[in-house]
């Protein structure tokens, strides 16, 4: 599957994955290879992406994420540091 993040400053991510962990707004949830088609909204929360490399997280205020042909789109609001 391809994954690409993408926040309104940069791309944070794009690649390959085995399987994505999403803060859905109806509760978290995981997209794996032939996914069914599917648009929804993020809440705050962690992003987890899963590579044949290992993984890596994350953390998002909101968002949305695209799931159509094994292509994954998320464009998400990062959470802001604390300065």
């Amino acid at each position: 599957m391809n994954l690409s993040i993408l926040t309104p400053d940069q791309e944070l991510f794009s690649g390959e994955v085995t399987a994505v962990n999403v803060p859905g707004t109806k509760g978290p949830f995981q997209v794996l290879n032939n996914h069914a088609p599917i648009v929804s909204s993020l809440e705050k929360g962690e992003v987890v992406v899963k590579t044949s490399g290992g993984e890596e997280k994350f953390s998002i205020e909101s968002g949305f994420i695209e799931v159509l042909n094994n292509n994954i789109s998320i464009l998400a609001q990062p959470v802001k540091e604390k300065s």
